[in-house]
Order: C-alpha cells, then sequence, then structure tokens
C-alpha cells in the first residue's frame, strides 16, 4: 500500500476512528486501525468488538492498492504533530512508513488478514433522519445512560419508532431523558413493534461525526446489530440484550407547579449553589414561592450559598433538593431559551419539559 493523504483529512478520520480503539485489551490487534487502499480512495476502520466504525478518506491519491494495520495512537500521534500537508504512508512488509517534507517515521504492525471483519452498509435503509436531528436527540438523551450498570439495558438508549417519530429514552435510575426526533420519511412498520436498545457509546460515537445538519443519516438493523451510515462515516454496534424499564409509568401526569425559566440564567445558578453544597448529601435546595425562586446550599463548617431568581409563579410553596450535577447536565444540552420546570410533592421527582420533544425526570434527594 503507498497513498498520499491531505493531512487534515488524513487526521480527522484518525481521531474519530480512534475514539473506539480500547485503552486496554487482551487483544493488541484491537489497540490498531485498519487501513484499506483501493482505487476508490482509502478506509480506516477500528472496533472493540462491540462497536466499530469505518471512515472513507476521498482527499487521497492511491498510488498502491493493499492493507495495513497499525498502532492507532502512534500513527494518530505522528500525523497530529506534522507540520506538513501531505503526508505519504507506505507499507513495506510489516513496517510502514510515514512521510513528510522533513520527516520519516517507521512503525510496525499486525498481519492485516487477522483483524477482524467490519459490517458494510449493504440494502435497504429502515429508517433515514438527518444528521443534525439525530445529533440532538442523542445529545438530549445519552447523557441520563447509566455507565456501567449490570443492568445492561440501562447502559443502553430505547429507540422506539412510530411513522416519522423516533423516541429516545435513557435512564440510570434517578433519572430519565426522553427526547423525540423527527425522521425524513416514514419509517418500516415491523419497527414499530419493536424495543431497540443502542449502546450509549455508540449513540455518543455518532454525536461526534462531522457534516451538514441536512445531510441524511441511514439505519439498518441486522440481526442483532445497528448499522448506520452518514456520508464517509458507517458505524456499527451490536444491540443491548435486555429489558428496558417500562418509563411511561414514572412520567408525571399530575403535577400543579409549573414555573418557566431562562435555561442560560438557571444554569449558572445552580452551578454557583452547587459551590457550597455539602458532601454529604451533594444537593442544593430550590426553593420556589410566589414570584420567586430560590437556588441553595449550606455545608457545616463552610458556609453557604443562595442565588435569587425572579420568576412569573403564583402557587403552593415548595422546597425540593436535588442533585446539581443531574440538574446540569440537563441544562446545558437544552437548545431552548426556556424550559418549563413541574413539581409535584418534595418527594416526587421534578420534569423539565422543552415544547413536545423533550422531557426529563430528576429523582429529589434529601438534604
Amino acid at each position: 500500500m503507498k497513498a498520499k493523504f491531505n493531512k487534515a483529512a488524513l487526521l480527522e478520520a484518525l481521531t474519530l476512528v480512534g475514539s473506539v480503539v480500547p485503552s486496554r485489551t487482551p487483544k493488541p490487534i484491537l489497540q490498531c486501525v485498519r487501513i484499506t487502499a483501493d482505487k476508490n480512495g482509502v478506509s480506516i476502520c477500528a472496533t472493540d468488538l462491540e462497536v466499530g466504525i469505518s471512515f472513507e478518506i476521498t482527499q487521497v491519491e492511491v498510488q498502491r492498492r493493499g492493507n495495513a494495520v497499525v498502532p492507532a495512537d502512534k500513527l494518530t500521534s505522528i500525523v497530529r504533530e506534522s507540520v506538513d500537508e501531505v503526508i505519504e504512508l507506505e507499507v513495506a512488509e510489516a513496517a510502514m512508513h510515514i512521510r513528510g517534507a522533513d520527516s520519516h517515521f517507521t512503525i510496525y504492525g499486525h498481519d492485516a488478514r487477522q483483524y477482524p471483519a467490519m459490517p458494510s452498509f449493504e440494502g435497504k435503509a429502515d429508517l433515514e433522519v438527518e444528521l443534525g436531528n439525530l445529533q440532538e436527540g442523542v445529545e438530549l438523551s445519552v447523557f441520563a445512560a447509566a455507565r456501567e450498570s449490570t443492568r445492561y439495558a440501562l447502559n443502553g438508549i430505547l429507540w422506539e419508532v412510530h411513522g416519522k417519530k423516533l423516541t429516545l429514552v435513557a435512564t440510570d435510575g434517578r433519572r430519565l431523558a426522553k427526547s423525540i426526533v423527527t425522521l425524513a420519511s416514514a419509517a418500516d412498520a415491523k419497527l414499530a413493534e419493536q424495543r431497540i436498545i443502542v449502546p450509549a457509546k455508540t449513540m455518543s460515537l455518532f454525536d461526534r461525526i462531522g457534516g451538514e445538519e441536512t445531510e441524511k443519516v441511514t439505519v439498518r438493523f441486522v440481526d442483532n446489530q445497528i448499522v448506520l451510515a452518514a456520508g464517509p462515516v458507517v458505524v456499527s454496534s451490536k444491540l443491548v440484550e435486555g429489558s428496558f424499564p417500562k418509563y411511561e409509568d414514572i412520567i408525571p401526569t399530575d403535577y400543579d407547579k409549573k414555573v418557566t425559566v431562562r435555561t442560560e440564567a438557571a444554569l449558572s445558578a445552580v452551578r454557583r449553589a452547587a459551590l457550597l453544597a455539602s458532601e454529604e448529601s451533594k444537593g442544593i435546595k430550590l426553593s420556589l414561592s410566589k414570584g420567586s425562586l430560590v437556588f441553595s446550599s449550606r455545608a457545616p463548617e463552610m458556609g453557604d450559598a443562595q442565588i435569587d431568581m425572579a420568576v412569573d409563579y403564583s402557587g403552593a410553596d415548595i422546597d425540593i433538593g436535588f442533585n446539581p450535577q443531574f440538574l446540569v447536565d440537563a441544562m446545558r444540552v437544552i437548545r431552548a431559551e426556556e424550559f418549563d420546570l413541574h413539581l409535584g410533592d418534595a418527594d416526587r421527582p421534578g420534569m423539565i419539559k422543552t415544547g413536545a420533544d423533550f422531557l426529563y425526570i430528576i429523582m429529589p434527594v434529601n438534604l
């Protein structure tokens, strides 16, 4: 294999593809990327056996076709530090030579035939959605997914498809985020009968893909896998097995306290109040009364904090505690200038809504 690359295009591909490369693994070959050069361009891919990604580079001059498997971190570091606009990669036997105007690096790789096979996007799409819409839906839900739960279903995002609407739901048991994405066209009717759980890692990866917001993302479900394609990128992943909680049962429908809050102001108030939250409760108090919403915290032997906000509210008073980080996580991804805060009693969850497409449930904490 021998090819000349535009440095920026090569680095973009390596950075995105390298994000799935495991830092630790009993299989050293998984810490590599596979590079395949053919007449159409160069494909760079990586996998951790759960999630895989490939990136097709067209800003390249292929002089000799072939394959290479080399350590992802070394290659990415060399390309990142390069001062050249054009970088040449050449493979001879087990070595890759990386050349610039004044530099020559040699790194050793693995037999390309030993690298795991990667699914490609073949066949008719089960659904299509604009990249910008999908990425916004992911941002509004993925943060609430569990990180390392023994209930494997909580490590993923539930996909529910009905007509031209895709509902994404994530929860870690203490909070729940639900976003609704409008599809480019009505999805296959068979998907309406399925509760599909996609790993949160896969969705976070897709959220980092660059491109025009109006670019189409095509999605296929094959056996127990999801395959997504957007422009030069194809992401494949195993689906999460397990039963996702019946989230509809915990969404309140009888709350009588509602206040509209400016997103940026509330985010600032929560962050400031959290500066003196106690280590024991790790919570802040929201006190809602006529015309006022107060964010406060108190820590023994340290001090207290209070941030006042004027609001349009005339209902009953309520004091309720929340984990400030859980509030921050939601507020920093809300794109709307305002959101509605719904409350019931002090021992019931709080609910944040923006229009009909985003809902967030957060459990209270004792202060």
